[in-house]
């Protein structure tokens, strides 16, 4: 059993057998740093007979499924617990089944046939994910692809919140066209609700509460490739600058000196 924060306010986070604390103390288990979030502001207790929130100070806010927790409730998975204004969902994960390995024969040797070996070219657009369990997963998009919680969706996400098949995503010269293909939830860019609509690099893709932000790999190495000759041009106009200053610095000298032995200028 875990939570799972939508928003990204904390990674996905096991409710482990006995106590698990949640608060604004360094010490807790869950660590939430965040306005109306006290240091010891809740306990979740599990065992073999289920899962409860226990609040032992009522100023400290906890909801589950919007009702207030003033004292225990017990609560299950698909259960929306809120601390604070910090809103999470109750997930089971269930474990995967272990395959025995299969045994393979060694791959032979392919022949040196002379032909270089073209490397991977890098995606042109990723969707990076920057909130609850996709975030920091990075989805190199190509062609048309679907995005939703079926399994056979190009880009699955586990989620919810999600329609089973919730958009299209079709890459273009300069973005990607979104198309809303019947969500329950809705699809947004840049916190508008779309049914078509163009995703450029740097904004923001909102299925319901799954966030997820576009990023062009080639204009960001233009980029910093652009800054780094940037810099490079500064510090060597600075240093031929000083180069300069040095020379003029050295001509004023030895005219100084010739003057006193002309004896123009005594001291």
């Amino acid at each position: 059993m875990k939570l799972l924060f939508p928003n990204g306010e904390h990674a996905p986070a096991e409710i482990k057998v006995g106590i698990t604390r949640i608060g604004s103390d360094p010490g807790a288990d869950i660590l939430l740093m965040a306005a109306g979030i006290a240091p010891e502001h809740c306990e979740l207790h599990r065992d073999g007979a289920g899962a409860s929130v226990r609040v032992s100070n009522t100023a400290n806010s906890v909801a589950l499924n919007g009702k207030p927790v003033t004292d225990s409730a017990a609560f299950k998975s698909g259960d929306i617990l809120v601390f604070g204004k910090i809103g999470s969902r109750v997930v089971t994960v269930e474990k995967p089944t272990t395959l025995p390995p299969v045994s393979r024969p060694p791959a032979a040797s392919e022949p040196d046939d002379g032909r270089t070996r073209v490397r991977q070219a890098m995606p042109k657009f990723i969707l990076r994910g920057v909130s609850g369990s996709t975030f920091g997963k990075n989805f190199a998009l190509q062609g048309t692809m679907t995005i939703g919680r079926q399994p056979d969706c190009d880009i699955c996400i586990p989620s919810d919140e999600v329609s089973r098949r919730h958009a299209k995503l079709q890459v273009m010269p300069d973005g990607i066209a979104v198309e809303d293909i019947g969500s329950a939830n809705g699809t947004f860019i840049a916190d508008k609700r779309v049914h078509t609509g163009m995703l450029k690099p740097g904004d923001e893709l909102r299925l319901d509460t799954v966030r997820f932000l576009l990023v062009a790999p080639h204009l960001e190495s233009t980029r910093v490739a652009a800054t780094a000759t940037a810099a490079a041009t500064t510090v060597s106009t600075s240093a031929s600058g000083m180069k300069w200053v040095i020379i003029g610095v050295i001509a004023i000298a030895a005219a100084i000196a010739g003057l006193i032995a002309s004896g123009i200028i005594k001291f």
